[in-house]
């Protein structure tokens, strides 16, 4: 059985992994010319991906990548005094099993479980799939498939091929984000070095395995802005004009946008559909049922699903027809959960009033200084579905434990 993945980030390489295990004949293409190895942005794995990626015996490597971020210095705008804190024992209060790493080490670890027994063809893309498996691609011959499931993103041409287009997809939560690579001038050694200010925050981090540093800017906005997500100059412009005199910090991180070898900006939305197949086709992770980027968790979501759906299309014996309707009433629970964390995370990294800013500063460093029974309790009073990511189960599926590829059909 042949089966089309598109997207090489995260969702499709785990994704193929799995249905390799399963038997399943699996081609991923990928827009982008080549894996992304600039290291991308810090994302997290909680517990499920977490076991996942043990599955997958991935997850040493993960953890010998992980960014080493321990500790946590929060300057609120307008106080004298900077909020130090201890952000392992923040995530612990969060999560009993969490690694934070960079996205496109994520992604060239899991591409590199599977490129032995999966085709990739980079520097192409999907441009038509019809009902009965024929799909069509801005470079190759087109080609025939049993299924095509979409793995590529926020902004999937896949969804947007069979669904639609994405406005009518798309829950804007009121907040942007960017980020951008700079050089490593503090010297972050293990240090997240925030400013908070109401409706904006940014902060400044590094990894143990990279010679730079990144930037993450997080800023309300009522409505959405007039701005192309692949318009990158009036993206670098609406990021200047959100944290402009924000503090001498934010100045110097902002002047590197013009020199920046990487940069990322897009909305904070949530993909809100009411089922993610439709015939041969399905979606996974962001391109389905994305809770919003740098706030809901979305990478460990895109890890637990794309397991999932590998081992709901091998329980079903590769009737797409069960497997694709039991796939989503699995993740069903799982992906509102995600979306309530979302809304509430946002709410809280980017206040809405000084008190709240004030109270981000001081419950970093309360929640730090408790043992790890009383934070957590702190953090469920305190954050709506702080502990979400870590309650999910997910099914063993027969024949997930193989150490190697099955034989294909």
């Amino acid at each position: 059985m042949r089966i089309l993945v598109s997207g090489a980030g995260v969702a499709g390489p785990v994704l193929a992994y799995w249905l390799t295990r399963h038997g399943f004949s699996v081609t991923v293409v990928e827009c982008a010319p080549a894996l992304r190895r600039t290291g991308g942005h810090a994302v997290d794995l909680f517990r499920p991906a977490m076991n996942v990626s043990e599955k997958m015996g991935v997850l040493p490597r993960i953890e010998e990548r992980a960014t080493g971020t321990t500790r946590m210095t929060v300057h609120p705008e307008g106080s004298r005094r900077p909020v130090r804190a201890d952000l392992s024992r923040i995530f612990g209060a969060a999560s009993d099993r969490h690694v934070e790493a960079m996205r496109d080490d994520l992604s060239e670890i899991y591409h590199d479980a599977t490129r032995d027994d999966v085709e990739y063809v980079f520097g192409d893309s999907v441009t038509a799939i019809s009902p009965d498996g024929e799909v069509r691609f801005e470079q190759a011959s087109p080609r025939r498939f049993d299924l095509v499931v979409g793995a590529d993103g926020l902004h999937s041409t896949v969804r947007r091929l069979v669904f639609g287009e994405e406005s009518r997809h798309h829950a804007f939560i009121g907040a942007y984000f960017g980020v951008l690579t700079l050089p490593n001038a503090p010297g972050l050694d293990g240090e997240l070095l925030m400013h908070v200010g109401v409706g904006r925050t940014v902060g400044m981090y590094g990894a143990r395995h990279l010679g730079d540093a990144r930037a993450l800017f997080l800023f309300r906005s009522e409505r959405e802005l007039d701005c192309d997500h692949r318009d990158v100059p009036r993206q670098k412009e609406l990021l200047r004009g959100a944290f402009a005199g924000m503090h001498a910090d934010v100045d110097r991180w902002l002047d590197e946008l013009d020199r920046t070898p990487a940069f990322y900006f897009d909305s904070i939305t949530q993909v809100r559909m009411d089922t993610w197949s439709r015939g041969r086709v399905t979606l996974v992770g962001d391109a389905g049922y994305s809770p919003g980027p740098a706030v809901g968790g979305s990478t460990s979501l895109s890890v637990v699903g794309a397991y999932v759906l590998a081992g709901e299309l091998a329980r079903a014996g590769g009737d797409h027809e069960r497997a694709f309707p039991a796939y989503e009433r699995a993740m069903a629970e799982h992906v509102r959960g995600s979306r309530e964390a979302a809304l509430s995370a946002a709410k809280t990294l980017i206040p809405t009033s000084r008190l709240g800013v004030q109270g981000l500063a001081r419950g970093a460093r309360l929640i730090s200084a408790l043992p790890a029974g009383p934070g957590r309790a702190l953090l469920r009073l305190t954050t709506k579905s702080a502990r979400h990511h870590d309650s999910v189960t997910v099914d063993d599926y027969p024949g997930a434990f193989s150490s190697g590829p099955t034989s294909r059909r």
